[in-house]
C-alpha cells in the first residue's frame, strides 16, 4: 500500500498504518455509506478520520492507476492548498492507495477529526440567529471565490460550521473536486445552486453577495435562482431516471 503522510506527521506514521490496516474492522462509523465511508479513530491524544472511497468501476481501475489522481489524493493535496489560501477544512494527515500492478482498488484520506456545531443542511431562517450565519456563510463562500476556488461540491453537507461567541467558523471537507481559477459572474452564482431550492434562502444569500461583489440585488438573485432552479430540474430528472431502472429491474 502506498502512503504518503503531511510533513509533520513523523511520530505518527507508524500508528496511521496499523489504523488503515484495521480500517475494516476497528473505528466508530460516521458516515457507513453505499459509495463511500468515513470512521473516527483515536490517535493518542485526538481523533482522525479516515474516509475509505468506494472501489472505482473496471474502467476507472485502469484510468485511476495510470492517468488520473485518485479522490484521496486530491483530497489530500487540495487540503493543503486551502490552508495556505487561508481556507479552513480538517487538518490533512496522509492519503492512502492500494493498486496491482495494472489496476487501481482501495484508497483512503485521513485527516483531523473537527467537531462542529451545524452544517449548511441545519440552517434555517425561522430559527433565532441563523440569518446571520447564513449571511455569514455567504461571506465565506466570496472568499472562496476571490481566492480563485471553486469548490463544486459546494453543496449542504460539506461545510461544517463552529460557532464562538457569535462567530463563525467555517470549514470544508469531501474536497476532491475543485478548480482554482479566477470566477466570472455566472460561476460565481452557479456555485450556489446545489444549496438549497428555499427561495427565502437564496434571497438572503444573494443580498449579502450583491453587497459584497458590487452588483445589483435584483441581477445576483436572479442569476443564483436561476443555475438553482436548473439543478434542481436535472436532479429531479436524475432521481425520476434512477426509479424508472429500478422498475424495470424489478
Amino acid at each position: 500500500m502506498k502512503i504518503r503522510f503531511s510533513h509533520n506527521q513523523e511520530g505518527r506514521q507508524g500508528e496511521i498504518k496499523s489504523l488503515l490496516h484495521d480500517f475494516a474492522v476497528k473505528g466508530k462509523a460516521i458516515t457507513p455509506g453505499k459509495r463511500n465511508s468515513i470512521k473516527v479513530f483515536d490517535l493518542r491524544d485526538r481523533k482522525i478520520n479516515i474516509k475509505s472511497f468506494k472501489i472505482p468501476n473496471t474502467v476507472n481501475k485502469f484510468v485511476y492507476r495510470f492517468f488520473r489522481k485518485s479522490k484521496a489524493e486530491r483530497s489530500f493535496n487540495y487540503a493543503h492548498i486551502l490552508l495556505s489560501r487561508g481556507i479552513g477544512t480538517p487538518v490533512p494527515l496522509a492519503f492512502a492507495e492500494h493498486t496491482s500492478s495494472m489496476l487501481f482498488l482501495e484508497s483512503y484520506y485521513v485527516s483531523e477529526h473537527l467537531d462542529h456545531d451545524l452544517t449548511f443542511r441545519e440552517i434555517d431562517l425561522k430559527n433565532k440567529g441563523h440569518e446571520e450565519i447564513l449571511r455569514a456563510f455567504t461571506r465565506f463562500t466570496y472568499q472562496l471565490h476571490e481566492k480563485q476556488i471553486e469548490f463544486l461540491d459546494h453543496s449542504p453537507g460539506n461545510t461544517l460550521i463552529q460557532i464562538h461567541d457569535n462567530e463563525y467558523k467555517f470549514f470544508l471537507v469531501d474536497l476532491n473536486r475543485m478548480n482554482f481559477k479566477e470566477l466570472n459572474f455566472a460561476e460565481r452564482m452557479k456555485n450556489f445552486s446545489r444549496l438549497t431550492p428555499q427561495m427565502e434562502m437564496v434571497e438572503v444569500m444573494a443580498n449579502e453577495y450583491s453587497q459584497l461583489i458590487g452588483k445589483p440585488e435584483s441581477e445576483t438573485f436572479e442569476k443564483m435562482w436561476f443555475f438553482t432552479m436548473q439543478f434542481q430540474e436535472k436532479f429531479k430528472r436524475k432521481k425520476e431516471l434512477k426509479r424508472k431502472l429500478r422498475f424495470w429491474k424489478s
